[in-house]
């Protein structure tokens, strides 16, 4: 179930704040009878919505798995003109947006979709939703350092939740490790400010996996859709 002037908005019949002006009109009905209360729920794939006794094409439900290249802004659109993940997907006729962000120097997996409540509930840190990133550092962090990590790290916005933490690879000659950190929380730049904290600046940074999903079969710049039964296991756990 979503707002109604949210899905009015999704189908493209006006912005969200005409939207509404157009519901508080009474212009708006909902399986034949008009509504003028903001905040109604409907479900947009069942309900019949009509403007001005015109019946809309609500947006069916997408949902996309991406393999975001580094150099690439998480952004449907950028002012300064540089690469944004939408230029992947000018194929896709429905208006989908990025579930949370990869910063600019980040590749790995990101979902996209038109489907605001899961999108929500996803990026919400009460649902726990793991996220794996493999992460190149300056340095060999001594166990002590990772333990801090896992424990969880006093940073400027306060403290982060236990985190699971593997040293994969320890170069000595390049003086560099890989590490895999699993978090469920997503704040900004939040891994790099992790290890920066315990004194291992980032080098590289790629997450390998959302929830139970993977980039298997994905090359950068790819991205699949999800089958009914992925949408299903996402929609499980953060409900």
């Amino acid at each position: 179930m979503e707002r109604l002037q949210k899905v009015l908005a999704h189908a493209g019949v006006a912005s969200r704040r005409k939207a509404e002006e157009l519901i508080k009109a009474g212009k708006v009905k909902v399986n034949g009878q008009v509504v003028s209360q903001l905040g109604t729920l409907v479900d947009p794939e069942q309900d019949q919505i009509a403007v001005n006794e015109k019946e809309i094409d609500t947006e069916r439900k997408v949902y996309y798995l991406f393999y975001k290249p580094t150099g690439v802004i998480t952004s449907v659109r950028d002012p300064q003109g540089r690469p944004v993940v939408m230029d992947f997907f000018r194929q896709v006729p429905e208006r989908i947006y990025p579930v949370g962000r990869l910063d600019r120097d980040t590749s790995g997996l990101l979902i996209l979709t038109n489907d605001g409540e899961l999108a929500h509930r996803l990026m919400h840190p009460s649902f726990h939703v793991d996220k794996v990133y493999r992460v190149t550092v300056q340095g060999i962090p001594k166990k002590q350092k990772l333990n801090k990590l896992e424990r969880g790290i006093r940073l400027r916005d306060g403290w982060t939740a236990p985190a699971k933490v593997e040293c994969l690879q320890q170069d000595i000659k390049q003086n560099i490790a890989v590490v895999r950190i699993t978090i469920h929380e997503g704040r900004k730049r939040q891994v790099r400010r992790m290890f920066k904290a315990i004194g291992h600046p980032v080098l590289a940074l790629h997450r390998e996996q959302y929830a139970f999903l993977t980039l298997k079969g994905l090359k950068e710049g790819e991205y699949r859709q999800l089958d009914a039964e992925e949408v299903k296991r996402l929609k499980a756990l953060v409900t």
